[in-house]
């Protein structure tokens, strides 16, 4: 998946203006179409009621797939949006039964460690097709229709391989295959809201800021873009061990202090080195959500995990609708307020993190600040 997507994003702003002549207008339309599905992801739910979700894994990839490699046969803004509305559906439906069939098959001591891996793994796969794509345009002139139908091929082929080299893996617990909200998942739905929060901030604000304050390159960019993924790859699987060890709690009232703190010094920051250093630790600091899907697995009905990653993603995309329209407006009146608007996400976020029990299991979801465990009737 991060092979073929990081493909599609690291092509999409040039391709789109010099093939198709988007403006502010239209790139902004497409990114709204693209969260469209994150967005809807809980219906995955009722698509699980015709297809096991492991085949619904692969039936993703491959339509992520399809929908790179056919993207550069249509540079026009029609064929642009329904290309990445196709390539969305795959790779939300993807990350969607991903995170369900994680949380299913792996054991809970070895989650945190597992999904840091995944995480290092992804790095990996991110900066060979940065690599690649580097190679084949600059030093082979290759087109951007080459390029996309080269990548997307090549995922389509390793998803055919991938679907004829595994099995099918029995479910341990038979899935529910309807609409759950749970009284007693509260505190997970409001971090997994305030977590796609802080993403969009640094998503689409401290990027924008490194070029429109600080004047930087693409080629500058793209270099903190290898950074970041370099210090994926080394630590992200460490990280996860920290998880682990320290437990949920001790781990996020960290990367909220730690985001205060960021995202305040954002918003001060006048120094283009100290501005790319921050933006290098704000994404090492996405490797510490890790927990929250950690303190989820830990507390959840089993049967509820397909279902309940649906509906998380579905939390995580409201703020992705709305944030970058709503902070936008406030980035033309002072970009500073941005960062500290993400600042307040994170006090918020830091405030929730505090509910959180040391060891939390089903019936110890979350406890006040005086101690006292509070359990909630399952419905």
């Amino acid at each position: 998946m991060p092979l073929v997507f990081s493909v599609w994003m690291v092509l999409l702003n040039n391709f789109v203006i010099e093939k198709a002549a988007f403006t502010g207008v239209e790139i902004g339309i497409l990114q709204s179409l693209r969260e469209i599905p994150g967005f809807l992801a809980f219906t995955v739910i009722y698509v699980l009621l015709f297809i096991k979700e492991q085949r619904l894994a692969i039936l993703s990839l491959g339509i992520t797939a399809v929908g790179v490699a056919i993207t550069g046969f249509f540079p026009q803004v029609m064929g642009l949006y329904l290309t990445t509305m196709l390539m969305s559906i795959g790779f939300h439906y993807f990350e969607t039964v991903n995170q369900s069939l994680t949380l299913q098959w792996i054991n809970k001591s070895e989650t945190p460690h597992f999904l840091g891996k995944i995480l290092s793994v992804k790095a990996i796969a991110s900066l060979l097709a940065y690599a690649s794509v580097w190679i084949l345009m600059d030093y082979f002139d290759v087109s951007y229709k080459t390029t996309y139908l080269i990548f997307g091929g090549l995922g389509l082929v390793l998803t055919i391989i991938l679907a004829s080299a595994f099995k099918q893996f029995p479910p341990l617990v038979e899935q529910n295959k309807k609409f759950i909200l749970r009284k007693r998942y509260w505190l997970y739905y409001a971090l997994t809201f305030f977590s796609g929060a802080r993403r969009q901030i640094f998503v689409v604000f401290a990027g924008f800021l490194m070029v429109e304050k600080f004047h930087y390159s693409v080629a500058e960019i793209s270099v903190l873009f290898l950074i970041n993924y370099v210090f994926n790859w080394l630590f992200a699987a460490k990280i996860g061990k920290l998880i682990g060890h320290f437990g949920e709690r001790s781990v996020l009232l960290f990367e909220y202090i730690g985001l205060i703190i960021l995202f305040i010094a954002y918003g001060l920051v006048e120094n283009s080195t100290v501005a790319a250093s921050l933006y290098v630790i704000d994404h090492l600091f996405f490797a510490l959500a890790i927990a929250i899907k950690t303190y989820f697995q830990k507390i959840a009905n089993p049967e509820d995990i397909a279902a309940t990653a649906g509906i998380s993603f579905s939390i995580n995309h409201i703020a992705a609708v709305v944030i970058p329209v709503l902070l936008g407006l406030v980035w033309i009146a002072n970009p500073s307020w941005v960062f500290y608007c993400g600042a307040g996400f994170a006090v918020c976020s830091l405030i929730l993190s505090l509910l959180i029990p040391k060891n939390p299991m089903k019936g110890n979801e979350f406890s006040y600040q005086n101690n006292t465990v509070v359990t909630l009737e399952n419905k």
